[in-house]
């Protein structure tokens, strides 16, 4: 048993050994420019919500002389808080076309003009007495968060040495549990939580982004990208000696040129082509359980029930804004936590862990709350559910899925695969956050049992159908899919060789017609 310690512990340390500098500079540039501001306005509309409202309500009334009622309010802020999700579809649908055309860095460096046109409207929106202002840059932010959300971990995932992955692949993560954290804290009311504050609050956004616009342009382009879509071997040795400046890319080389021989007669493939190809068949179900479990398996209702949970827990109203941002810590440790831990115990343990950890504490709240009037003690227990659901997400569910986006297909496919992903990731948290009120109402603390039965499903199926991609080439990943996807037998042809053209490159090494 210590041998194995040892062992593990020994290719833990020889993984980053590779983390140089330059590789992690970029992986907190790119995240915190883009991932964070993601988090960011998930959480910052929360603390101001009834000053958005009234500011609704005194420029419709000096516009309009028309006084909204309490339910025209609601439906206004809930379109102030939607319309980010929106947003955020409308990004993942010009993800492909993006990283193509300007790559994977040129996308983040071009992406940034949106921050700065949303923040400018949503800073000068109480100014100008227009609430149009504030959804207006709501959406725009939205669609910034859209595409950074899938091309900062395409980035890191295509600069990153193997050993390394899945470490910078959950950096993104860490960044938006900061983000919501950052929110809250800012939120606070002796900060800027006071009413003259909130525009300023909503704008800060501009900030990160422009040290992200400083800076990045200064770093390279995604080897990959450079090598195998653009046909730049200087470019793609020269990114990988920024990158590893005292590390053998010999090797990296010659996979991403086998890589580039496999696909030499496709280029990259739209969305269509990416649905039909049946070569690809397990990974695109896989990222579509993936993504549409991470936002079904009830995080978000958690988010939105949190405060009535506090309330019924005892805690005064005054002190529920100070356990929520007690809440927004546990979220930043244990994304710590499971980037920490991945490249040690892999992919499949977190996600697994993680929704089942999730499906127990949703079953919890459920119980906890049906008999917390015989029992005082289970109102504690539906708070301690509450923290256990938002530490098991963040430990893996939360980042995983978009790593696992970008290590399950090559690069022709990626892009198509990415915009999936992310308009299904940003689709389940629109419905969700739509329906659950009704849902809540009609089924009380029952419908935390749905959000049970979806996390369980979610880990039976990476237990049965999701293979380990730690330490694996892209290459090597997409032969492990070969047999799910039955290409040995459906694309043999009579003379024993594979048919490169209609395969893509997947499942094969080396065959050639």
């Amino acid at each position: 048993m210590s041998v194995g310690v040892m062992t593990s512990s020994c290719s833990i340390k020889q993984a980053f050994i590779h983390l140089t500098k330059p590789l992690l500079a970029v992986a907190f540039l790119a995240s915190f420019g883009s991932s964070m501001l993601y988090g960011f306005n998930l959480a910052v509309v929360n603390s101001p919500a009834q000053y958005i409202k009234n500011f609704y309500n005194e420029t419709l009334t000096e516009s309009y002389n028309w006084i909204p009622d309490d339910r025209h309010l609601t439906i206004l802020y809930s379109v102030t808080v939607s319309i980010f999700a929106i947003g955020g579809m409308t990004g993942a649908l010009l993800v492909g076309k993006l990283v193509t055309k300007f790559g994977r860095k040129g996308t983040l460096v071009r992406a940034t003009v949106l921050v700065f046109i949303g923040g400018a409207l949503m800073g000068f929106s109480r100014s100008c007495r227009m609430p149009a202002m504030v959804i207006l840059g709501r959406f725009i932010t939205g669609v910034h968060s859209g595409i950074c959300l899938s091309v900062v971990p395409m980035y890191l995932g295509e600069i990153a040495p193997k050993s390394l992955r899945g470490f910078l692949g959950l950096v993104p993560s860490i960044h938006i549990c900061l983000g919501v954290f950052i929110a809250q804290v800012l939120g606070l009311h002796e900060l800027l939580g006071k009413e003259e504050h909130w525009p300023l609050l909503l704008s800060l956004i501009v900030f990160p982004t422009m040290i992200q616009l400083m800076l990045l342009p200064w770093f390279p382009e995604s080897p990959r990208y450079l090598l195998i879509e653009k046909g730049n071997i200087h470019a793609t040795i020269e990114a990988l000696k920024w990158y590893r400046p005292k590390g053998n890319i010999q090797a990296e080389v010659d996979e991403m040129q086998e890589e580039q021989r496999s696909l030499s007669s496709i280029h990259t493939i739209s969305v269509w082509g990416l649905l039909r190809d049946r070569c690809v068949r397990w990974q695109v179900i896989t990222i579509m359980v993936l993504n549409i479990g991470m936002q079904l398996s009830g995080i978000d209702a958690i988010w939105f029930y949190t405060n009535d949970i506090f309330r019924d827990a005892g805690i005064p109203d005054l002190n529920i804004q100070y356990v929520t941002v007690g809440t927004g810590a546990i979220e930043v440790i244990s994304g710590m936590l499971g980037c920490f831990t991945i490249e040690r115990v892999g992919r499949r343990p977190l996600i697994i862990g993680g929704f089942l950890f999730m499906g127990i504490c949703c079953a919890g709240i459920t119980l906890s709350v049906l008999y917390q009037a015989q029992m005082a003690f289970m109102r504690y227990i539906s708070v301690g559910c509450v923290v256990g659901i938002i530490a098991g997400f963040c430990i893996g569910p939360a980042g995983v899925p978009f790593l696992i986006t970008a290590e399950l297909f090559k690069q022709s496919h990626r892009p198509a695969a990415y915009t999936v992903a992310g308009v299904l990731n940003w689709m389940s948290n629109f419905t969700i956050g739509f329906v659950f009120p009704f849902l809540e109402m009609t089924m009380g603390p029952y419908c935390y049992l749905i959000f049970c039965t979806i996390c369980l499903g979610v880990a039976l199926y990476t237990i049965f159908v999701i293979p380990e991609t730690k330490n694996k080439t892209f290459m090597e990943i997409s032969q492990m899919f070969a047999a799910k996807n039955n290409i040995l037998e459906e694309e043999l042809t009579s003379n024993g060789h594979l048919k490169m053209a209609e395969m893509n490159g997947y499942g094969t090494l080396g065959l050639h017609r």
